[in-house]
C-alpha cells in the first residue's frame, strides 16, 4: 500500500519526469557513454548473427534458429531502453508521456520474460541433442519452433499486460518525477491502495571424450544463463534479507541485467559456436574484397 497523499498536492501527470540514477545526476553524462556503446556493440552483435544464421542454408537448424529469437530479443530488449535513456541524459527532452511511460512499462518486462523463455527453449534444445540424438530432428522441427516462439510471445503478454493496465486506474501522484519507467518505480509516488535430467544424460555416454564434448555443449549456455540471471538473484536475495540498497546501486543493477546479457550472449555463442565463426569470418572477409 502506497503512503498517504495531502489531497492539495496532488498531481494527475500527463507525463513523468524520468531522473535517471538517483544522486548521482551530475555524473549522468559520463554514465551515458558506456550506455551508448554497450547499445552499439549489442546492435552490431546481435545484427551480425541475423545477418549471417539467414543467409547461410547451413544454419537453419533448430539451435541457430533459437539464437536467432534470442538475437531479436536482446535488439528488441535494448532498444526499448537505451534511446530514451540517452533522450534524458543527452537533450533537453526530459519528460516522457504518460502513454508512452506505460507502453515501455510493458515492453521491457515482456521482452525479458521471452529472452527468460527462449533460454528455457534453448537448453531443452541442448538436452534433446544429448539424450535423444537419433530423434532429435523429427521432434524440433521447424513447425515445433514455430509453436515454441507463439507461446513465449503469448506468455510475455499474458503475464506483463494487467501492469499498465492497473497503473492507468491510479489517478493521482505525490510526484511526477521517477526513476524510471518502471512498474514499482510509477507506483511508489502513487496516492491510493495497490493491495538434472541433462547431467544424468550426459554421464551415461560410454567415453570421456563424448562426456567431455557433451558438456563442453552446454558451457556457453550455462555462461549465458549466470549473465541473465546473477543481478535478478542478487537483487532478490537482498530485498529477501532487508538489506538496505542505495537508489543508485538498485538503479545500476537493473540496468545491468537489462543491458549487458544483450550485448554479451551474440558474442558468447559467436566464439563458443563454431559454424558462426566460420560464417562471420566469411562474411567478413567478402566485404573486404
Amino acid at each position: 500500500m502506497t503512503p498517504a497523499c495531502n489531497s492539495s498536492d496532488n498531481l494527475s501527470p500527463s507525463s513523468f519526469l524520468p531522473a535517471g540514477i538517483p544522486g548521482l545526476e551530475s555524473a549522468h553524462i559520463w554514465f551515458a557513454v558506456p550506455f551508448f556503446v554497450v547499445y552499439l556493440v549489442t546492435l552490431v552483435a546481435n545484427a551480425t548473427l541475423l545477418v549471417v544464421i539467414k543467409n547461410e542454408g547451413s544454419l537453419h537448424e533448430p539451435v541457430y534458429l533459437l539464437l536467432a529469437m534470442l538475437a531479436t530479443t536482446d535488439l528488441s530488449l535494448v532498444t526499448s531502453i537505451v534511446p530514451r535513456v540517452l533522450a534524458v541524459v543527452w537533450s533537453d527532452t526530459k519528460e516522457i508521456g504518460y502513454n508512452a511511460c506505460l507502453t515501455q512499462m510493458f515492453f521491457i518486462p515482456a521482452f525479458y520474460v521471452m529472452e527468460s523463455w527462449v533460454l528455457l527453449a534453448m537448453a531443452l534444445d541442448g538436452f534433446l541433442a544429448i539424450r535423444y540424438p537419433l530423434r532429435y530432428a523429427t521432434i524440433l522441427t521447424h513447425v515445433a519452433l514455430t509453436k515454441a516462439g507463439l507461446a513465449v510471445l503469448a506468455r510475455a503478454v499474458t503475464m506483463l499486460t494487467p501492469a499498465p493496465l492497473l497503473v492507468r486506474q491510479l489517478e493521482s501522484f505525490r510526484t511526477k518525477v521517477i526513476s524510471y519507467c518502471a512498474y514499482m518505480a510509477v507506483v511508489q509516488p502513487a496516492c491510493g491502495d495497490i493491495s538434472v535430467s541433462v547431467t544424468y544424460a550426459v554421464f551415461k555416454l560410454p567415453s570421456k571424450e563424448a562426456r567431455l564434448k557433451a558438456l563442453s555443449t552446454c558451457d556457453s549456455h550455462l555462461c549465458v544463463i549466470l549473465f541473465f540471471y546473477s543481478p535478478v538473484v542478487f537483487t532478490f536475495l537482498a530485498q529477501t534479507f532487508g538489506l538496505s540498497l542505495a537508489p543508485h546501486v538498485s538503479v545500476m543493477v537493473d540496468n545491468f541485467y537489462f543491458l549487458v546479457p544483450p550485448m554479451l550472449n551474440p558474442i558468447v555463442y559467436g566464439v563458443r559456436t563454431k559454424q558462426l565463426r566460420e560464417r562471420v569470418a566469411k562474411m567478413l572477409r567478402c566485404q573486404k574484397q
